[in-house]
């Protein structure tokens, strides 16, 4: 995909937001295990950022996905994964089917503060014993005349402690998996619903985690997204832009991981020798710069695709599979080449090891992607690719 001088001015506004308003306070927030996301929420929301591709009718930009796309990749340089994810999750996560299936009233109470940086969303789909499996959900939404009355609970839920609401998938019905579930928006200030206590992570630690309960929460109706029973496939639509967001955060995380182990090993010195002029070493390093490319390019096919209609599920799929394994590889790698000082805490490589590790298990576990790409390749056992 070709970008346009247009895509270019947002590169730049996004990296200079980077730079300035992220980078610098990285550790301190690393080491508090927060960062301050309504105040700088409600910067990206001045500058336009919570909104690219939604409607200008909610205080959107009304651009199209390949912008959004933009931001979010140039939103990976930053010095840690934990803040672009929460944005992440603000823009690509909780609220696309409340942008693109949710009645004007959902959209005006939710999605235009959301875009204005007024309000923080989260996605809780996942629970305890559902986490890639979706249809396994047991939150259920038992309707009582006008309302549900919603119980159950939800896992790893970023951006809970401080949400105003959650778009949450829950069981409205006792039919079969995929057509008994629907969509609703829960504020987090209904009575009955609780969020646990900050889950204490490996990496991502900048933004905050936690469970969140349901006991006997009421919800109007009017609060579901699109028709009773839809909620799965309104997720599973919902997933391509999420799956695509999260491949689009890794790539710039993975370059830095390469560029910023070029210049350590070249200042680094072994046996009398700068440790990049080892063959093993920039051959590795050119490996892996090459691997990079190979994900963007195949991101930014998967966007394009996109952009101009098409269903991508096989390469939202592909690219998110692709952004786990190098997730892994590639920071790994690279560690290993800063010896001791990359298993020390204040270095980026170390930050990176532990941050990038979560991309092969949110939003769809690399196994479950390998699930899906089988079977619309019609390669699973008993199964037919499906016909044009």
């Amino acid at each position: 995909m070709i970008l346009t001088d247009e895509h270019r001015e947002l590169q730049r506004t996004v990296r200079n937001f980077v730079q300035q308003e992220i980078n610098p306070n990285v550790p301190e927030w690393e080491k508090a295990g927060a960062f301050p996301i309504r105040e700088i929420f409600a910067r990206l929301g001045q500058l336009g950022l919570l909104g690219i591709s939604k409607s200008p009718s909610y205080s959107g930009l009304g651009l199209d996905f390949s912008y959004e796309m933009v931001f979010l990749e140039e939103l990976g340089a930053a010095h840690c994964g934990g803040v672009p994810l929460s944005i992440a999750v603000q823009t690509s996560m909780s609220t696309p089917a409340l942008a693109n299936f949710a009645s004007d009233a959902l959209r005006e109470q939710f999605l235009a503060p959301a875009i204005r940086g007024e309000m923080v969303g989260a996605i809780a789909v996942s629970e305890p014993g559902a986490g890639s499996d979706v249809a396994a959900v047991k939150t259920t939404a038992v309707p009582d005349g006008g309302d549900y009355i919603v119980n159950g609970s939800k896992m790893w839920i970023t951006n809970a402690p401080c949400a105003d609401f959650f778009c949450t998938l829950v069981n409205t019905g006792d039919g079969k998996a995929h057509k008994n579930k629907s969509l609703l928006i829960i504020p987090a200030k209904t009575p009955g619903v609780r969020v646990g206590e900050k889950l204490d992570k490996l990496g991502m630690r900048s933004s905050e985690t936690a469970p969140v309960f349901f006991d006997n929460v009421r919800v109007p109706q009017s609060h579901r997204i699109g028709d009773e029973g839809a909620g799965f496939l309104l997720q599973m639509l919902q997933f391509q832009e999420e799956r695509l967001a999260g491949t689009a955060l890794t790539i710039k995380g993975l370059e830095n991981c390469v560029t910023s182990t070029i210049d350590y090993v070249r200042d680094r010195h072994a046996f009398d020798a700068p440790l990049l002029n080892n063959q093993t070493v920039h051959f590795a390093l050119a490996e892996m710069q090459t691997e990079v490319e190979c994900l963007r390019a195949l991101t930014w096919q998967a966007v394009e695709a996109y952009v101009g209609g098409e269903d991508v599920t096989t390469l939202a799929s592909m690219a998110k599979l692709k952004a786990g394994r190098l997730s892994r590889t590639i920071p790994d790698q690279c560690l290993q080449f800063w010896g001791g000082m990359g298993y020390i805490e204040e270095t980026a490589i170390n930050r990176a090891y532990r941050d990038c590790r979560l991309t092969a298990i949110g939003g769809g576990a690399d196994e479950v992607m390998l699930g899906i790409i089988c079977k619309l390749m019609g390669i699973l056992p008993g199964k037919r690719k499906p016909s044009a």
